[in-house]
């Protein structure tokens, strides 16, 4: 099977060089060269997209505008590219939607490395076969209902919208209550990789995933935070 990317990145020699390589790597790669194409050319495509690559600063939309109208309507994995590599920048583009990010100058290893392990993440969150009622492994937490087979949540019996990863770690701290999980851990677990102590990349997606579940994120009932250790769950 063929994915495709959209890239969305304004700086010609990193397009030429992401394109090139993806292509050899045997990925289908459609070019954007501002935002509001990059934009355009995802609303458009004859097929949904398998990834979006999108650079922070660009002409006519920035990257951040992008990632918060893409993700209005769509789920599509997203991979920021950023010679910004702030805090801020990543709390924030991660924060509008963005699964992971890489800072620029990077390799083609690395590059690769991440998009393929996104993909397979994706792809296994999306394409989860079905079973019947009575062979579903379904995990009942307070108003929560979680339905490991189907990668489906439900709170108070009203559908929760979760990216992934977010699912992933609810999977993660649901399935083992009480257990403290470290930020490497998590990352671990999660992102199958290795931990490089960025702890914005796990703040912004706990507080996403608290946004969503609970009734109160400042006064989590869930998800505990256990200040300079990690966060364990504590509701059921």
């Amino acid at each position: 099977m063929t994915h495709t990317i959209c890239i969305i990145e304004d700086d010609q020699a990193i397009v030429e060089m992401v394109e090139s390589y993806l292509t050899k790597e045997g990925y289908a790669v459609s070019i954007a060269r501002d935002g509001e194409e990059g934009l355009r050319k995802f609303k458009e495509a004859p097929e949904p997209f398998d990834l979006v690559l999108v650079d922070l600063m660009m002409p006519k939309m920035d990257g951040m505008e992008v990632i918060r109208r893409i993700r209005t309507n769509s789920l599509v994995p997203i991979l920021i590219m950023s010679a910004k590599d702030g805090d801020i920048d990543k709390a924030l583009g991660l924060g509008f939607g963005a699964d992971d990010y890489i800072a620029k100058p990077f390799s083609m290893i690395e590059l690769s490395a991440r998009i393929k392990a996104i993909i397979r993440r994706a792809t296994q969150y999306v394409n989860v076969e079905v079973r019947a009622a009575p062979e579903q492994h379904t995990l009942i937490m307070g108003d929560l209902r979680i339905d490991l087979d189907n990668y489906a949540v439900f709170k108070l019996e009203e559908p929760v919208k979760l990216t992934s990863k977010e699912f992933e770690i609810l999977r993660l701290f649901a399935a083992h209550p009480n257990r403290v999980y470290t930020k490497a851990q998590i990352y671990s677990q999660v992102w199958n990789d290795d931990y490089y102590g960025d702890e914005n990349v796990i703040n912004v997606h706990m507080s996403r995933l608290r946004e969503k579940i609970e009734d109160n994120p400042s006064e989590p009932r869930y998800i505990k935070t256990l200040w300079g250790i990690g966060y364990k769950w504590e509701g059921g």
